[in-house]
């Protein structure tokens, strides 16, 4: 998933279970100039970060190993 998607995913989760900006960042422990930068894709947030949301908000993040050719 590239940052937008992810940026887009996490937005329209929050405004679908009618979570404010303010309300996430009280009850993840993220402050809310991060949580605001990043959804407006300026902010860099870590994947601590990233968790918390996606935990409150009841997501799942997953990573995944690129499928990278060999060198020939």
């Amino acid at each position: 998933m590239h940052f937008e998607e992810l940026i887009k995913a996490i937005k329209e989760r929050r405004e679908m279970l009618k979570v404010t900006q303010e309300g996430l960042a009280e009850l993840s422990g993220v402050g809310l100039r991060t949580i605001k930068q990043f959804e407006s894709g300026k902010g860099n947030p870590t994947l601590q970060t990233l968790q918390k949301i996606a935990d409150l908000l009841g997501l799942e993040l997953t990573l995944k190993l690129k499928n990278i050719a060999p060198d020939k």
